[in-house]
């Protein structure tokens, strides 16, 4: 078996354990959905906040959307090396310690060093721009270790750590779109994406309409919380081998949806990315 199934087998595990916390709230979301299915959880975009990205020596994913600017903010000023392939598709600026990035035109990953002024850390970014499906990308901040405050009730021993891999990204977006409200968790570092509530087309080899409900960010990972409805008059077994896209894990709420108008026809998916729902789409 692959690396993700193994993921996926994980994540449910751990996602049976939430919705033993809280049933009620997962059988009153499952009822309502059935009677509208375009019904959104009340999560909104914050504007203006930068995301949190930890330098860990590893190269750091940023995603350009063709036509829009996106900053990067660095501890300290900077100056760029930038490749000859980027030269007419990637105008960049370098104001006090901020990247201006503007892609006028879409590539493929291409890596970029960042060199900071007068000697310290040489950043290393793997940049890459789509055109379509992406938009109000939030600033990047890079910083150069792991907040104490994002460390869930660990220390840190030595190396950096974050909270934000697929499990823990998955156990947020199951308690806050499902959980009372005095169990969804405090979580500095992690921001919503906004997601247009539209079907998408997710599911392959039956008909279940998927719809977007609501998307976060945090430490360069995406995850998505998509609708699931069963539009057959027979019950359907989700298989993540048969969801169309790249994720790097994806979790079902119920792994069994019923037949169409039963109370049970409705479930959610959490889908993790290493970037938006639609670009990973």
């Amino acid at each position: 078996m692959s690396d993700h199934f193994f993921r996926l087998l994980k994540c449910t595990a751990l996602l049976a354990g939430l919705c033993s916390l809280f049933p009620a709230a997962v059988a009153q979301q499952d009822a309502l959905v059935q009677h509208d299915t375009h019904a959104r959880p009340s999560v909104h975009a914050p504007q203006n906040v930068s995301e949190p990205v930890v330098w860990r020596k590893a190269p750091i994913r940023i995603l350009l959307a063709t036509g829009e600017e996106r900053l990067v903010h660095f501890p300290g000023s900077v100056r760029v090396a930038l490749p000859p392939s980027l030269a007419s598709a990637l105008r960049v600026q370098s104001i006090h310690g901020t990247l201006y990035l503007h892609a006028d035109a879409p590539f493929s990953t291409t890596r970029v060093l960042v060199y900071t002024q007068p000697e310290g850390p040489i950043y290393v970014l793997d940049l890459e721009a789509v055109t379509g499906g992406v938009h109000a990308l939030p600033d990047i901040e890079i910083v150069a270790r792991t907040p104490q405050a994002f460390i869930s009730g660990t220390k840190d021993r030595g190396r950096d750590t974050s909270p934000w891999g697929y499990v823990a990204l998955t156990r947020f977006a199951a308690q806050t779109l499902y959980a009372p409200s005095r169990l969804v968790p405090h979580a500095p570092g992690i921001v919503s994406v906004p997601v247009a509530p539209n079907p998408v087309t997710l599911v392959r080899d039956c008909n279940v309409r998927a719809v977007p409900v609501a998307a976060w960010r945090a430490d360069g990972f995406y995850v998505s919380a998509v609708r699931l409805h069963n539009l057959e008059s027979r019950p359907v077994t989700l298989d993540p081998r048969s969801l169309a896209g790249h994720w790097l894990a994806a979790t079902f709420q119920r792994n069994r949806l019923q037949p169409t108008r039963d109370a049970l026809d409705t479930t959610t998916v959490y889908l993790v990315s290493d970037r938006p729902l639609d670009a990973a789409l």
